[in-house]
């Protein structure tokens, strides 16, 4: 059997050439989108304020420990453009950074 970690993965990216029926998609949905109260599920959250510029996704993956921080941004990477594609908008400059969480020691207080 072999061991899973849970990754958390932020992917950042832009939109672009949003037209004006896109921009109201955008802004119709933006408080469900909000970046304060969404945080990171394994569903993903896709987030963005109503500058329309920047956006960011979040997703919590489970991967094998061999696997790759590369080979588990890609899996977000594609899950982030899939949730922007469902939006109806065009991005660019899509970059994803994980974090193993079962790697991170917790330094309590005394």
């Amino acid at each position: 059997m072999t061991d899973e970690h849970t990754y958390r993965v932020i992917v950042r990216g832009r939109f672009t050439d949003l037209d004006d029926a896109g921009r109201t998609r955008l802004l119709t949905a933006a408080d469900e989108h909000d970046m304060l109260t969404t945080g990171f599920s394994p569903g993903g959250a896709l987030t963005y304020d109503r500058t329309l510029d920047f956006f960011s996704y979040r997703v919590e993956l489970r991967a094998e420990v061999e696997a790759t921080d590369r080979a588990v941004c890609d899996r977000a990477l594609a899950l982030a453009a899939s949730s922007v594609d469902e939006l109806g908008v065009d991005f660019r400059d899509m970059r994803a950074s994980a974090t193993d969480m079962d790697l991170i020691k917790i330094r309590r207080r005394r």
